[in-house]
Formats: C-alpha cells, sequence, structure tokens
C-alpha cells in the first residue's frame, strides 16, 4: 500500500530536492507539493486521505507557529512532521506542544529523513538527537491551551493580533459579527483569559520570543 506525502515549503526548488531524495530511497510513497498553507488545505479538503504532511514553519502568510497550529486543528487526524533549517530546542519542543510528530532540519542526510519518515508513518514520534519532550516552561500549557482552538478560531485569534475589530474580521471571513463575538468567547474560555489584550498577549507566544529572527539567521 503507497502512503500519501505532501510537501509544503515556499521554495520550489528544496520540495523538489527533497522529493528527489525521498522517490530515491525508495518504497511505496506517492509525493505531492504545496507552496504554501492554503494550498496544502485545499489539496487536504479535496482528499482528506493523507499519511503525511512534511512543513516548512517559515513561509509567507504564517507567523511563527501559526500554520501549524492552523493544520492542526483543521486536519487532527493527519501526523505533521515539520523540515525547518532552524534548530533552537526551545522551537522543537513547541512544535511538539502544538501537535508536531516529527522535527526534521533540513541539514539531515538522505538516510535519516528516510528514517525519520519511517518512524512516523509507524505511529511513533522522530524527535532529533539531545531533545527531551519532559522539560516544561511557562508557555507549555499556554501552548497546550492555543492547540484546542478550531480553526476558525485561531483565524479569528490572529486577526485580533493584527489589531483588527470584529467588524473587520467578519467582513474577512464572510460571517456575521455576532458570530465573531461568539468565537471570541469561545477563545477566552479555551485560553482562560478575561480580555481579547490578554488573548492577543497569549496568541503572541505562538512567536516565541525571537522566532522570526531565528528563522532569518536560518534561512
Amino acid at each position: 500500500m503507497s502512503h500519501r506525502i505532501i510537501i509544503v515549503d515556499d521554495h520550489p526548488l528544496f520540495r523538489s530536492a527533497l522529493r528527489q531524495t525521498l522517490e530515491n530511497t525508495g518504497g511505496q510513497m506517492v509525493f505531492e507539493e504545496a507552496g504554501d498553507i492554503e494550498g496544502l488545505s485545499a489539496a487536504l479538503e479535496a482528499d482528506r486521505d493523507c499519511d503525511l504532511v512534511l512543513l516548512d514553519l517559515n513561509m509567507p502568510g504564517v507567523r511563527g507557529f501559526s500554520g501549524l497550529l492552523l493544520l492542526r486543528a483543521q486536519f487532527p487526524e493527519i501526523p505533521v512532521m515539520v523540515v525547518s533549517a532552524v534548530e533552537d530546542i526551545a522551537v522543537i519542543r513547541r512544535c511538539f506542544d502544538l501537535g508536531a510528530s516529527g522535527f526534521l532540519s533540513k541539514s539531515e542526510s538522505a538516510a535519516r529523513i528516510r528514517e525519520s519518515i519511517d518512524t512516523i508513518l509507524a505511529g511513533g514520534l522522530w524527535l532529533p538527537e539531545g531533545v527531551s519532550l519532559d522539560e516544561h516552561d511557562e508557555h507549555t500549557e499556554v501552548l497546550s491551551r492555543l492547540a484546542t482552538l478550531t480553526p476558525q478560531q485561531v483565524r479569528v485569534l490572529m486577526m485580533l493580533s493584527d489589531g483588527l475589530m470584529n467588524k473587520q474580521i467578519a467582513f474577512e471571513l464572510s460571517i456575521s459579527e455576532a458570530t465573531v463575538k461568539a468565537h471570541v468567547s469561545a477563545i477566552l474560555q479555551k485560553l482562560n483569559v478575561d480580555s481579547r489584550t490578554q488573548a492577543v498577549i497569549a496568541a503572541s507566544k505562538i512567536e516565541q520570543g525571537q522566532f522570526a529572527q531565528l528563522v532569518e539567521n536560518h534561512s
């Protein structure tokens, strides 16, 4: 039985190189490619039967972990392995806090890439050497709460973070203001906060402090 794997990265050359590497290692795998989260969502909406998504964190239209957060909320049954040039241990742990099944450095060898994919397809987790999931810090609980949001709630929260008002969010998402208010109330309850401002502060945890700088320095 073949496995359907979708490679998501905004650099066509990297997608092509990773695909060729995996195809050369043999095995029954069918590969697809997407250049952004929207393209991935469209592919999965058309056919949710997918065995693994290989996801780059740094792509247009997403901030920090928001792409991973949205993907896990929208398609929780599909395993996701983050493939990134960022090797910061705190960033790696955040990915697992938000539901990733693996984290793979873009500098890994072809053999290690294939081993990581086989491990996840078999139902396991793939952690880089030296990384432990036993350690927790002040962000762990916040990220766990963020992981309970629905896809629409994630979108609303991201728009709140951008400073949009309810009316603007309703227009952008083609929903009523009453629906936006209901989403905001649910977000506050799930994040255990009392105000929109506190929700935005919680959302800022997705940025993981210097995440943007880390990505820029390793891209």
